[in-house]
């Protein structure tokens, strides 16, 4: 199965590990741009503590990054993807090298990343 946009959110579960409300809020800050903390949250039907504590996990994971006290931001997809993708294979022992299937994660979310920069 290829990964497309309809079905990245499902591939950044199964092959990079993240909770659904991990892969929620990446691509909902990959196709927004930077977001303060209460509209993410509100857009993704998450409370605040929530939100909060996920942002907070995907961060640490080398995908977002938090701007302000309540602002995040994501990295450019293909750097968030090969961050997490590269922390995966050190936490799992297993050599880092080239893998396509995550490569073409990132590039299924370049467009959407940089359509929500350049409006």
């Amino acid at each position: 199965m290829s990964v497309n946009i309809n079905n990245v959110e499902e591939f950044l579960t199964s092959e990079l590990k993240l909770s659904k409300e991990e892969s929620k809020m990446f691509l909902f800050i990959v196709k927004n741009g930077r977001k303060q903390m209460e509209k993410i949250a509100k857009s993704l039907k998450f409370s605040e503590e929530e939100a909060s504590k996920v942002a907070n996990s995907l961060v640490e994971k080398g995908m977002i990054i938090n701007i302000s006290q309540s602002e995040y931001e994501s990295l450019h997809p293909r750097f968030a993807i090969s961050n997490r993708y590269r922390r995966l294979c050190e936490e799992d022992n297993i050599p880092f090298r080239k893998n396509l299937l995550i490569e073409n994660i990132g590039i299924v979310l370049e467009l959407p990343f940089d359509n929500a920069r350049t409006k």
